[in-house]
């Protein structure tokens, strides 16, 4: 494994032997980042605080490709994935995430005329995107992900909606709607190409079939230092250079990419063409702009967590009440990241379906926000700023009185 040149922090990992990228097949990847000794799931509710606390970890060691710009974390073990039915990470509890989802539905349907039409979602948690798909435009709808459960959503389409509790492969390839969407799934998946690949081939000459991929975006992270987004799970990750490059890679060509949700997300889209495409789009950023930002992030990273660190021990050592909104990914990373659990006493959300749960690898319990009525925090630290306004508003309809922050 190579490093990267005229990169100095203190997270750099020694030279290792590597499988090869599995974006592009090249041989060599830097690794510029590791977090060790974190939980191998995040949304994985545990009934008891022992079990959340005995809960495996494994690390993140963060390597990128020379030639692709894809980043990876070197050290993950696939062996650990366990989605099931209590992976827990539905969104649609937050006004404002559904109404970016309404927005993205509507915005989808006009575009690719998704009128009585065939939909298959690979990934589809619960099923949320998939109905909404279904109930706006007519559509019918197939959802498959090991996660799914008959009935969570209520709707008038779900006689239109199918789910298989299953893991997509090729055994699904004559499952192929008008349109193959796919959220926040790809960067769980290791063989990246293999998955994207797969989806070509299932596709074969339907080439008016789109296909809508959307994922976190790498590059905001990297500019932002956004660690609380670099979690096990995440094996995966994209920028859109990167993102574009392996869809070409794979027969499919890039018809639009963009970002959305405050710039968090980066999203795709593309249509299966005969022979491999060259077209490039302005959004693409090449692999030597890349590799200047993981220049950038391993130079300020340090700054980043050391700010982190004392805020909390500062707020611990005066005695004040800190509480964090939202008890996902980000918290379990933003908490075993910084090795700073004991500081925080309260983490809220807004999903029931994660009430009295413990988090894996930490042992917190999940509260109602209806418990800062009783706690009273000093502060709010809420993980991802895009919902301020809508915390800010429960906390006023609650009657708390706290300073709120965002990471």
């Amino acid at each position: 494994m190579s490093q990267l040149p005229a990169i100095e922090q203190p997270n750099l990992i020694g030279t290792q032997t590597t499988p090869a990228c599995p974006s592009c097949g090249h041989s060599e990847l830097a690794v510029f980042y590791q977090v060790q000794n974190v939980p191998v799931h995040s949304c994985l509710m545990m009934p008891t605080q022992q079990e959340a606390r005995e809960f495996p970890c494994g690390d993140v060691v963060l390597g990128v490709c020379s030639q692709c710009g894809f980043i990876t974390n070197v050290a993950f073990d696939a062996s650990h994935s366990d989605y099931s039915p209590i992976y827990e990470d539905q969104q649609s509890f937050s006004p404002t995430f559904n109404s970016f989802a309404h927005k993205l539905a509507t915005r989808l349907i006009e575009k690719f005329d998704l009128h009585d039409k065939e939909i298959v979602e690979i990934g589809c948690g619960k099923g949320d995107f998939l109905v909404l798909l279904c109930e706006l435009g007519n559509n019918r709808g197939l959802g498959i992900d090991p996660t799914s459960i008959n009935g969570r959503v209520q709707s008038q389409a779900a006689d239109r909606v199918e789910f298989i509790q299953d893991y997509y492969s090729e055994k699904y390839g004559d499952r192929c709607g008008d349109l193959i969407c796919c959220r926040h799934t790809l960067e769980h998946i290791h063989q990246t190409a293999e998955l994207i690949k797969t989806i070509r081939n299932s596709i074969g000459d339907r080439l008016e079939t789109t296909v809508f991929f959307e994922i976190p975006d790498m590059g905001r992270v990297l500019k932002e230092q956004a660690f609380e987004d670099i979690y096990y799970e995440h094996c995966s990750y994209f920028t859109p250079g990167s993102l574009a490059r392996l869809f070409r890679h794979a027969g499919l060509e890039v018809e639009d990419l963009y970002l959305d949700y405050g710039d968090q997300y980066l999203m795709i889209e593309a249509r299966p063409v005969a022979t491999p495409s060259t077209k490039i789009h302005p959004a693409e950023e090449s692999v030597a702009q890349l590799l200047q930002e993981v220049q950038h992030f391993t130079t300020q990273i340090s700054t980043k967590l050391d700010y982190w660190k004392q805020h909390l021990a500062e707020m611990r050592s005066q005695g004040k009440r800190i509480a964090v909104w939202g008890s996902g990914s980000k918290c379990v990373a933003f908490l075993t990241t910084l090795g700073t659990q004991a500081a925080i006493n309260c983490v809220v959300d807004i999903n029931p379906h994660r009430h009295g749960r413990f988090i894996p690898g930490v042992g917190q319990e999940i509260r109602s926000p209806q418990f800062l009525k009783e706690y009273q925090p000093d502060e709010v630290i809420v993980m991802n700023a895009i919902y301020c306004s809508e915390i800010q508003q429960m906390l006023d309809q609650m009657g708390v009185s706290t300073r709120v922050i965002a990471i």
